[in-house]
């Protein structure tokens, strides 16, 4: 190989929860590197959920972990040309790259929801996702139901 692989920038843990991955779900949500208002829309967000939540064990935090698991897909499948044929075939997915969707899903989802401010589409979809419904869950769903219909083409696998 040519090019060598790209390093992994280190993340700084947020202010509020210290936690890197609120920082990597924040770097997602901002828009034109305003990442100060990113932050305050994520920790407005939080604070909808902690108002709302129904399980009163639970942080406002863990739910948003809870909902990005429910949200993360296991398998997905790739498109690969065989013959002359593009045959969508299943694949595991890298732990790093299931975080990553399933923070693409969460926050393009929470921004077609209608509530009236981000911070409010975004905790709706976060309660949503943390009860294994909504439309990020879905696309989960989805994915792995499309996996599961072509797992015939899974020996085809590069």
């Amino acid at each position: 190989m040519r090019k060598r692989q790209a390093k992994k920038r280190p993340l700084l843990p947020d202010p509020k929860f210290n936690d890197q991955l609120v920082t990597r779900f924040v770097n997602m949500m901002m828009w034109d590197g305003k990442k100060s208002i990113a932050f305050k829309i994520f920790y407005d967000a939080i604070a909808i959920v902690e108002e709302k939540k129904q399980d009163e064990e639970k942080t406002a935090l863990e739910i948003w972990k809870d909902a990005l698991s429910n949200v993360m897909p296991h398998v997905e499948v790739r498109s690969r040309r065989v013959g002359g044929a593009t045959f969508q075939i299943p694949m595991q997915i890298r732990p790093d790259r299931k975080v990553s969707t399933a923070m693409k899903w969460l926050i393009s989802f929470a921004r077609k929801r209608n509530e009236k401010t981000m911070a409010a589409k975004l905790a709706a979809e976060v309660l949503a996702a943390a009860k294994e419904e909504g439309a990020a869950v879905k696309k989960r769903v989805d994915t792995h139901k499309m996996a599961e219909a072509n797992k015939a083409f899974s020996h085809f696998r590069f």
